[in-house]
């Protein structure tokens, strides 16, 4: 399958090393890993020895929840000084202070087995409408180290309306309902200190894109 992530890729994630207990950490033992919840994606308690500066060794236990990597991408255009931006529904946001739940965010989504390119463009595609050939990996990062094992693969990439070839939404069968924005990209800057933009991933982009001088 074209995209499909291997051993060779850098995107490839070895599930099988927490099994075998084959990581590289000499001052750390697994001793079991037990399923909590597969519902929707996995939710594993791992109990496991931790050798410690003084000599001890302590026995841990902890829980971390595992739905794959990800990818987002922040989508710009130097000449209308403008930014692509998704708006849809986060239950988890609505549970903690989010009065609506929606949440202005980039583009974004899961690997689902295919290298991190692959799959952002794909995700790009459904989610803004824009069909973007080539992208930038700027950097990765653990969004939620204490409990979530995804590593999110960052992304910016130059857009124009003649790559417009649909609305855009979401995919159907996910049950996605995105609204599509297009900002200046000063707006979207100010939003974050006033607390329109709370996502990590966006507001990490839209920093990427000061420090770098996108727009000049």
């Amino acid at each position: 399958m074209q995209g499909l992530a291997t051993e060779n890729d850098k995107y490839f994630v070895n599930t099988a090393s927490i099994k075998n207990n084959t990581m590289n950490n000499n001052n750390v033992k697994i001793l079991s890993k037990e399923i909590l919840s597969d519902n929707w994606y996995t939710l594993n308690k791992i109990t496991f020895e931790y050798h410690k500066k003084d000599g001890t060794v302590e026995t841990q236990s902890r829980e971390a929840y595992d739905r794959g990597n990800g990818a987002t991408i922040l989508l710009y255009n130097k000449a209308s000084q403008t930014v692509i931006l998704t708006r849809q529904f986060r239950l988890p946001t609505y549970l903690n202070g989010n009065d609506s739940g929606m949440l202005i965010e980039t583009c974004a989504g899961l690997l689902d087995k295919d290298n991190a390119e692959t799959a952002i463009k794909r995700e790009t595609e459904e989610e803004t409408g824009y069909k973007i050939k080539e992208v930038k990996k700027v950097f990765e990062a653990y969004m939620s180290p204490g409990s979530v094992t995804e590593i999110l693969y960052f992304f910016v990439a130059e857009y124009s309306k003649d790559m417009k070839v649909s609305d855009g939404g979401g995919h159907h069968d996910e049950q996605e309902n995105i609204e599509v924005l297009e900002t200046l990209f000063s707006d979207a800057v100010k939003m974050i200190s006033t607390g329109e933009i709370k996502d990590g991933k966006t507001i990490m982009l839209l920093q990427y894109a000061q420090l770098n001088h996108l727009f000049d």
